[in-house]
Formats: C-alpha cells, structure tokens, sequence
C-alpha cells in the first residue's frame, strides 16, 4: 500500500545491481511512494547488472558512477539536478565489498592494499559523497541521508573480517557530518543496520547460512527481509522523521538487545552430541 510519503521529493539510489539488491527494494518503494530517482552505480556494475530493467520500470534515470571518486560524485550530483529539477531530497548509500573475504583472506592475515579498497568502497565513499553534496548544496533542506550498516560494527562475528571495521567508520561518518550538515542546513544523517540478509554481498560472507539461521532463531520477531528495509528507508525519507538524525538504527527484529533465546538455546542443546568431548573431538575426564 502506498501513501505518497515522498510525493514530489527527488533522490539518488547508491548501489542497485539486481532484484536482490536492498537498494533495488528501496529504489521500487521510493518510486511506489511518488519519488523521482537516479540510480547510480559503478560503470562495470551498470553493465554487468540489471540495472536498466529497474530503471524502466520505476521510470528512473540511471548515471553511472564511481562512488570512490570525487570527480564521478560531482558529475553524478551535477547531472542528478538537472535530469530531476532541482536539488535532492534524499540519498541511499549502498555500497559495500571487501576482497579480502573473497579472497578468504582472515583477518590475522588481511592483504593491507585491499583493507584500502574495503574502507573506501564501504565506507569512505559515503564521507566522498556527502562531503561532494554539501560542497555543491546538492541536498536541500531537511533532506535525508542514509547507508546501510551491521551490527559487527559494535560485535565481533565470525567471518564478518575487515567490512566489521568498515563498518564501524561508516556510522562514526554519519554522527560527525551529521552534526555538521543538520547544524548548517537541518539535512538528517543516519545508519540502518540491518539484518543478515541475502544478497548478491551478503553471499560473499564466509558462513552466511548460518549467521541467517541464527540470527533469525535469536530475534524475537526474526530477520528482518529486504522488502521490509526498503519500508524502513522509506520513512527515513519522509517527512515524518525530521527530527531523527546520527543515529545507528537497528532493523533487526531485537537481535541487537537480545542475549539468548529460547529458539537458539534449543538449537545450541541439539548441538550437545557428547559433552565429555572437546571440539576437536578429544574425551574430556575431568
């Protein structure tokens, strides 16, 4: 159901590749919910997705972009503007990759010049892209701002490797431009951390199933899907959350307050084969 919560507003989707994409579900709400977009995305991820499928069918303008460049921002925001009439309303920041865990590279033992590339894509890019938006007074007032997070940026996960540390930037990114760009033009900064869910980068993780599985027996109301993201983007797109700004908020279903839950603790008693045995299999006698 829509309910013209974006009316007239104008945005740009960072990072759509294909229809398992979180920014290709925001991308299909926002315009369901009366936006004008411009989806933008690497030119190797604009040939090689399907983003021009997403583009026809949510009558949205695609200009392809390298969000690590501050030369492609600038033409991005420039161009953005014209193609829609005026300054942008709201910005989702998408993007994220690490080669250190497709190359399953630990992380005792991480290739530093790709720990470069993962703190760029994931994270730096979103201080390149909102520090470009403000030079050239790209967002209009009270305009919205978000990326999407985990909460490996304040716990450890296994598997989870240098994009923990990404992460952990990006949100410390979103608190100090977002004193700075609310205090000057009331434009809202914020974080989603969302839960495992899968897609074409969350497939990258080593031991994803699992993560899935658990956290999902953990939340109280279970994951938290793609579709039901994009609802949340959309709301901290609107109008209705003015006053929300630095803030990492957790779409997770309760996973981030929760301890131990009764679903996990079964799953983990089933585990129980032999108790007097180590986990490498070794007998245990005292």
């Amino acid at each position: 159901m829509a309910y013209n919560l974006l009316k007239g507003k104008r945005g740009i989707i960072f990072g759509a590749l294909n229809d398992s994409s979180i920014a290709w579900k925001v991308a299909e709400r926002c315009h369901e919910e009366g936006a004008q977009l411009v989806l933008t995305n690497t030119p190797v991820a604009c040939r090689m997705g399907t983003i021009d499928e997403l583009a026809e069918k949510t009558g949205s303008i695609v200009i392809a972009a390298d969000a690590t460049s501050v030369e492609d921002l600038e033409m991005l925001f420039t161009e953005a503007q014209k193609a829609l009439g005026g300054q942008i309303d709201f910005v989702l920041h998408s993007c994220a990759m690490s080669a250190n865990m497709r190359k399953k590279r630990t992380y005792d033992d991480l290739d530093y010049s790709l720990f470069d590339k993962t703190l760029d894509i994931s994270a730096i890019s979103f201080h390149k892209m909102i520090q470009v938006a403000k030079k050239m007074d790209a967002i209009a007032e009270y305009g919205s701002i978000l990326a999407l997070t985990y909460v490996a940026s304040h716990r450890t996960f296994f598997g989870y490797n240098d994009m923990a540390d990404a992460k952990s930037l990006l949100e410390s990114i979103a608190r100090s431009f977002g004193y700075i760009y609310g205090r000057e033009k009331n434009v809202r900064i914020n974080t989603i951390s969302q839960s495992p869910t899968f897609t074409t980068a969350g497939g990258g993780i080593k031991g994803f199933d699992g993560l899935y599985d658990f956290s999902d027996r953990m939340s109280p109301l279970g994951n938290a899907s793609a579709d039901e993201c994009a609802d949340y983007c959309v709301v901290m797109f609107s109008d209705l959350t003015r006053k929300v700004t630095m803030q990492t908020l957790f779409h997770d279903g309760g996973f981030s307050n929760m301890g131990m839950s009764l679903r996990g603790m079964t799953q983990y008693n089933k585990s129980f084969i032999d108790e007097n045995r180590d986990e490498n299999g070794k007998i245990i006698y005292g």
